[in-house]
């Protein structure tokens, strides 16, 4: 048998890429997981709102379905073993206008089919009670919902691969692959000392490059390559107490969550993302978009002061959809897609990526054909 530099190589060490070389090194493998940014988690992980979904929404028997409610009870345990701050606040989708009633019930039918946890029907008397600021005609309680420390989740998932004998290389792009003969990949890194490694096996996740990375592995059909699409969300702070213990979301938009509320773990409150479509990734935030926020926020919190928004930062999603068309599933590739063996490759990870990942990570090892953890 071929000896390999590393059992596996992970491209990109954000929340998803580090998921999965941790669950890869369960298997009692060696991985290095390669970050062509000088920090892990510097893209997608970095720039959302730390939520932990419930998996209320998602196509039933989808891949966002399935592995959002895995992958929350898994991220619990996870953060709790490893002493990650989190808060479990719970949540509440609401209807602001009578005509979004019946959204909120075929959101309960589709949570209870996705097997959400302690989900509960609440009136506007209920809803209420337990959020006194809030403007809603009902309400649909998510008491699985919470906010975490994102970077402390991926500097103990780093930490769990650095233990198992793997590495976490940093400033070390990604530049080619090619299969070996025989089987496995020779890996091409860039950077200030460009690097190759050999693998047997090998996993891309670098979100907004997914595309690209793939388009560089030799032989792979340029035919199963998405169209890539970015969704920009931008977001702002409140300047003032928050006024709400639970995250607050409306009913979802078109191809996006909406724009929601959430305290973060510091006690701030925070509002976003919106959505818009742009063609190259851009974190500027518009601060004129300041109104618009204000409007759509004041739907669920009237009390909103003149002024109390600042502009605070923004994302861009993965998206494998443009803004006219359907929201496609995660796609999460093995060989039987595109006929190179040992390797998987992950595009349009976006929302409920972040929730989903450890069980991502162990999706992408079962599409390796890996077994179970040793």
């Amino acid at each position: 048998m071929a000896e390999f530099d590393f059992d596996a190589v992970v491209v990109g060490a954000g929340a998803v890429g580090l998921a999965c070389g941790y669950a890869i090194s369960r298997r009692g493998l060696t991985v290095a997981v390669l970050e062509a940014e000088k920090a892990i988690g510097q893209g997608v992980s970095s720039r959302n709102s730390e939520v932990i979904h419930g998996g209320l929404y998602y196509k039933t028997g989808s891949l966002k379905a399935r592995l959002c409610v895995a992958g929350r009870r898994r991220l619990y345990r996870f953060l709790e073993d490893h002493h990650v701050a989190y808060d479990r606040c719970g949540k509440l989708v609401v209807a602001t206008s009578p005509e979004e009633v019946e959204r909120l019930d075929a959101i309960y039918v589709q949570a209870q089919t996705n097997e959400v946890e302690g989900m509960a029907r609440l009136t506007k008397a209920a809803a209420l009670e337990l959020e006194p600021e809030l403007a809603c005609e009902a309400a649909l309680l998510s008491p699985e919902s919470g906010v975490f420390d994102s970077h402390g989740y991926m500097l103990a998932l780093q930490g769990e691969i650095e233990d198992a004998g793997g590495a976490v290389v940093v400033a070390t792009p990604f530049e080619a692959a090619s299969p070996l003969d025989g089987g496995g990949f020779e890996v091409r890194a860039g950077g200030e000392e460009p690097t190759v490694l050999t693998c047997r096996f090998l996993v891309t996740a670098p979100g907004l490059s997914a595309q690209g990375v793939a388009a560089q592995i030799e032989g792979f059909p340029s035919e199963v390559i998405p169209p890539a699409h970015y969704g920009k969300g931008m977001y702002f702070r409140l300047t003032g107490k928050a006024p709400f213990a639970r995250l607050i979301y409306p009913p979802p938009i078109h191809g996006a969550l909406g724009t929601h509320y959430r305290r973060d773990l510091g006690g701030q409150g925070v509002f976003g993302p919106d959505l818009r479509y742009v063609d190259e990734p851009d974190y500027t935030v518009d601060a004129s978009a300041e109104a618009e926020f204000a409007r759509y926020i004041r739907k669920f919190w009237p009390g909103l002061p003149d002024g109390a928004l600042a502009p605070d930062y923004a994302g861009v999603r993965p998206k494998l959809h443009g803004p006219d068309e359907p929201q496609p599933d995660f796609r999460i590739d093995g060989p039987d897609v595109h006929g190179l063996a040992g390797l998987v490759t992950l595009f349009g990870i976006e929302s409920p990526g972040l929730t989903s990942s450890l069980a991502i990570g162990e999706e992408a090892t079962t599409r390796l054909g890996l077994g179970d953890p040793a």
